[in-house]
């Protein structure tokens, strides 16, 4: 279960932009085949959809995700639930693994004085960190509304 202090101070505000980062169960690998990645993002997109978010910038890694996003509407843990739900079932769909995310998640409101581009340029670049990749634009479990640099 997760900390009650992880919940102090959240605030959840339509029109805030927000960095989240979600894990998944036990740090399993589950996204470093291709098929799962893509319902993960599948799964992103579909929160988009539904009117609850609107994506800057996302990167699915082999075992958790990073997410800079504008809430639209809802709150912050609605929006979660509806990214994690939608990603577990496409998941369990053809993969049959169970839960897929750890409880919780790190969010992170910006402030206003903090450039959104450059908060998507360091979540595109989680996977050259990560040695997974070496140029900007390479790995392709990752998005930004601006152009990679």
């Amino acid at each position: 279960m997760a900390s009650p202090r992880l919940q102090r101070g959240r605030v959840s505000q339509a029109e805030y932009i927000y960095s989240l980062t979600t894990v998944t169960l036990n740090r399993r690998r589950l996204f470093e085949c291709n098929e799962n990645a893509l319902a993960v993002i599948e799964a992103l997109r579909h929160v988009e959809r539904s009117g609850c978010s609107y994506s800057l910038a996302w990167v699915v890694m082999s075992d958790h995700v990073h997410w800079l996003m504008q809430l639209k509407k809802g709150t912050l843990p609605n929006c979660m639930n509806l990214l994690k739900s939608r990603s577990s079932r496409l998941l369990n769909a053809h993969l049959d693994c169970g839960p897929v995310w750890q409880r919780g998640y790190y969010d992170h409101a910006l402030r206003t004085d903090e450039s959104l581009e450059t908060a998507a340029q360091y979540i595109v670049a989680n996977p050259i960190r990560a040695g997974l990749s070496v140029a900007p634009g390479e790995y392709p479990h990752a998005w930004s509304r601006w152009p990679v640099w």
